[in-house]
């Protein structure tokens, strides 16, 4: 089976320009909490800061599938798309259309 590099291209562009506007759209969530004492409550503030905590592990995420995006475009650029670093065979096209970063193999990543 032949790996359809420009379907695995738009793939990856799809996947970062969805990345990137939900990088925009959770901007304000991850700016610094205001900590005004006579504006809320304690709970509040504790329930303001839980959730900038868990906006700023999200950008962490998708910071992370950025950087797996571009290697995956790396590895189309070397030929090495769409074969198991580890064990060099063949990635399903089903494993590529869910997740078109894979470097691995459902065998060789489990």
């Amino acid at each position: 089976m032949a790996i359809d590099l420009e379907i695995a291209r738009q793939r990856l562009a799809d996947r970062k320009a969805e990345i990137e506007a939900l990088s925009r759209l959770s901007e304000e969530s991850r700016s610094t909490v205001v900590l005004d004492q006579q504006a809320v409550g304690r709970l509040s503030r504790m329930d303001s800061m839980q959730q900038q905590a868990m906006a700023e592990a999200q950008e962490r995420q998708r910071q992370r599938d950025l950087v797996r995006i571009e290697m995956a475009e790396r590895r189309i650029k070397d030929g090495d798309y769409g074969y198991c670093a580890e064990c060099d065979e063949e990635i399903p096209d089903g494993r590529l259309e869910i997740d078109p970063m894979a470097e691995k193999c459902v065998h060789c990543a489990s």
